[in-house]
């Protein structure tokens, strides 16, 4: 019997590491096989050209992707700095402040907002919120915007990604043991210092993970935004102006990269910095993350 359990444990250590090793390898073909298709245009352009220039004239062989990429971060960082603290608050309120009912009410709604397709959230986004910022916000910070702008694709990226957030930080609010709640209740704390000392503290990193994942999705969110932003390959300005994430960019004109020599490149040179990007994001939040746990551990 210990042998057959030996056997089973080296079976399951091996099938482990063969996965990781999988989705690692699989992880280097993409980047790889994004990059030599990209070769072309970053033979025929100087790359720093090709990431500092914001001219984007496919018919003359001008390939500048500072707009697209400057879209891109615009995008996804307002929309986590509108979904983090709203998600954390709506979190707090369903773990420590909300009657059962009212969770038994709200958490399969969460849930259910979490599967609604995208194209669903970029026609409420251009029905809704295009609107609201041309008409009543826009107005009262410059002359004219048509309502397709960064703030509308941040706006709309928030509300999709504020599911996710709630999810995953209900869930480790929840793995807090009641213990230490109880205990710091016992010692005079009052409820909001016992969330803000022990819950919000021993949750700390798990919500920087939940972030990290939050906007590695708002990165590579590709049909809502194209939307709402505008689609205009210039560098924005202002929350009120369009803008042309990398994604939008690379669904707007696949379908016509066969059509003129060099674009089928670009756009490869495109999915190749978008990849870029999400994965520099990571390994620095991970980074920054183990250092965060270090120095809670150590105080």
């Amino acid at each position: 019997m210990r042998k057959i359990r030996t056997i089973k444990d080296r079976f399951a250590r091996y099938f482990m590491i063969g996965i990781a090793v999988f989705a690692i390898l699989f992880l280097i073909i993409i980047g790889f096989s994004l990059f030599f298709k990209a070769v072309p245009v970053i033979k025929e352009k100087n790359l720093w050209i090709l990431l500092s220039s914001s001219n984007w004239r496919p018919f003359k062989g001008d390939f500048g992707f500072l707009p697209f990429i400057l879209s891109t971060l615009y995008v996804s960082l307002i929309a986590i700095i509108i979904a983090l603290p709203l998600s954390v608050l709506i979190s707090i309120y369903l773990h420590s402040y909300a009657s059962q009912g009212v969770k038994r009410f709200f958490e399969p709604v969460v849930d259910l907002l979490s599967g609604i397709p995208p194209v669903i959230y970029g026609l409420w986004g251009t029905l809704a919120i295009v609107p609201l910022i041309s008409e009543k916000i826009a107005p009262r910070f410059v002359e004219f915007s048509t309502g397709y702008t960064v703030l509308a694709g941040a706006i709309v990226l928030a509300v999709m990604i504020i599911p996710l957030l709630i999810s995953i930080m209900v869930e480790l609010f929840r793995s807090i043991p009641g213990e230490m709640t109880n205990a710091s209740l016992a010692l005079g704390a009052t409820k909001w210092q016992t969330i803000k000392k022990v819950i919000l503290r021993r949750s700390f990193s798990g919500i920087i993970a939940a972030t990290v994942l939050a906007l590695s999705r708002a990165f590579g969110e590709t049909m809502a935004v194209l939307m709402v932003c505008g689609n205009i390959p210039e560098i924005p300005r202002s929350f009120f102006d369009a803008c042309y994430p990398l994604p939008a960019l690379i669904a707007n004109n696949y379908g016509e990269m066969l059509s003129m020599p060099g674009y089928e490149s670009a756009l490869m040179f495109a999915a190749f910095l978008l990849f870029i990007i999400v994965v520099v994001f990571n390994m620095i939040s991970r980074i920054t993350l183990k250092q965060i746990e270090k120095r809670y551990q150590l105080t």
